[in-house]
């Protein structure tokens, strides 16, 4: 079958070159706007890192408490994420993505803004967070409580988005075109790294500028654009190809076309009920695969900047630092691309998600070992690359399994008890380097994740390659 698809018998026909102008069409008008918006988001969810450079003094936390602090502060994201997921893809799918990925972007947008006034919180929080650290003896300080709090809230907000932008483009391409697809999105992540890892580090160079901190520039000027393109969105993103202003009938009734094959086909989800969704070993073993991606993915990611800079020489700049970061989102971005154009073309899913998940094992046990900085960072490279690999393949993978009235709640359900990972990952990696004084252990139990999920992706029962 041509990858263009066959138009249906009862709508006017589209011939060839009518069908390729009309895929680039749909391509160009949604995948560079979701693209932007994922950027935004993922400079929003990670940059943290950056700020964790110099968080330390801000939450008032000693140096020997300070990494497992941290790790839990930027975990507790996913917790938020996790709670608020499947109920935010479920409106989602009612109300319309272009209201509620819009509401998402904003509310984030505001969140993420909020992290400036991390230790300047009216007098009524502080003593409210005073208190409750009295009645139940922690030692935690009240800067770091409203760290915690916003680091929650900030799940919360974003939760939906991901999840959501991969229930939309089930919308809009079939299951055979939808590893390239995701992965022109998903690299909105790895240019996230690319061009916010120097854009994070010259702002926190701006440290005593107009009164702000580094740290507070960062979150100020990164939350900006998010609450910018929530209103763009809600302007120009159509629900689904019959809300589409610039395809005409016939273009909108053969790009549906392309869709029913993927709703009709054996072992679909459309032919499950929502309450299955819940109930299907085949869903909780994505679940898992997608926490194991996710422990290493956040444990490295929230943590490189520290490692880069542990790596690099004293008084190396905090730009120079970014742009070293910047260096393994930047080939992870080429991996992705290139193994998603392999996945669809050759309809394999299981095997290249097992085979990236362990080359990004293999990766993160050399980076423990090796003590040379370059080889290191080379190492780190590899971690990254595979890692990202696995992106593309999983999701074209699972939303060929889920479909249907099941759709929003499945795929929000994986991403959801998946992303938990994110909080498992930073938080297990902090503790590791408070007890050990290293990044060895640390680095060796996000490459056991990676090679675990590796193995479990192997359990998958074979399905049909997507011609």
């Amino acid at each position: 079958m041509s990858n263009l698809g066959q138009a249906p018998s009862s709508p006017p026909a589209l011939t060839p070159e009518e069908q390729r102008a009309t895929l680039s069409t749909v391509t160009w008008r949604l995948i560079p706007l979701l693209f932007f918006c994922y950027i935004i988001a993922y400079i929003d969810r990670i940059n943290v890192g950056f700020a964790k450079l110099h968080l330390r003094e801000v939450l008032g936390v000693s140096e020997d408490k300070f990494n497992a602090a941290y790790g839990l502060g930027a975990g507790l994201f996913f917790i938020g994420y996790f709670i608020f997921e499947v109920p935010s893809n479920l409106i989602l799918q009612r109300v319309g993505a272009r209201v509620w990925i819009a509401r998402i972007m904003i509310v984030w947008g505001f969140v993420s803004m909020g992290f400036m006034f991390l230790n300047s919180m009216p007098g009524f929080v502080m003593r409210g967070f005073e208190w409750g650290i009295a009645a139940t003896g922690s030692n935690q300080t009240p800067v770091t409580m409203v760290f915690y709090v916003m680091r929650f809230l900030l799940g919360a907000a974003e939760a939906g988005f991901f999840p959501g932008v991969i229930l939309y483009l089930t919308y809009w391409f079939p299951a055979k075109d939808r590893a390239r697809t995701v992965a022109m999105f998903a690299t909105g992540g790895v240019l996230a790294g690319v061009i916010g890892s120097p854009i994070s580090g010259a702002l926190l160079d701006l440290d005593g500028k107009g009164g702000l901190a580094g740290w507070q520039w960062l979150f100020l000027v990164e939350a900006i654009p998010a609450v910018l393109m929530g209103f763009v969105v809600l302007l120009i993103l159509p629900n689904r190809p019959q809300d589409a202003r610039w395809l005409s009938p016939a273009q909108k009734s053969w790009v549906q076309s392309r869709l029913d094959p993927d709703v009709a086909a054996p072992g679909a989800a459309g032919q499950h009920g929502l309450g299955k969704i819940f109930t299907s070993g085949r869903v909780w073993l994505l679940c898992l695969l997608y926490f194991l991606m996710n422990v290493g993915g956040y444990g490295y990611e929230l943590w490189l900047p520290t490692i880069v800079k542990g790596m690099s020489e004293a008084g190396t700049s905090s730009f120079m630092i970014g742009v070293i970061n910047a260096v393994p989102y930047f080939l992870a971005g080429v991996g992705m691309l290139l193994v998603a154009r392999y996945s669809d073309k050759t309809g394999e899913r299981r095997l290249v998600v097992a085979v990236a998940a362990a080359s990004s094992a293999i990766g993160f046990a050399l980076s423990a070992y090796f003590k040379n900085p370059y080889f290191a960072l080379a190492a780190l490279s590899l971690a990254f690359i595979g890692l990202k690999c696995t992106i593309a393949p999983f999701w074209a993978m699972t939303t060929a399994f889920l479909g249907g009235t099941g759709a929003a709640a499945g795929i929000a359900f994986i991403n959801s008890v998946g992303n938990l990972g994110g909080y498992a990952g930073p938080h297990l990696v902090g503790v590791l380097k408070d007890r050990t004084g290293s990044n060895m252990a640390a680095l060796l139990v996000l490459g056991a994740a990676l090679l675990c999920m590796s193995i479990c992706t192997l359990a998958l029962p074979k399905t049909p390659k997507a011609r």
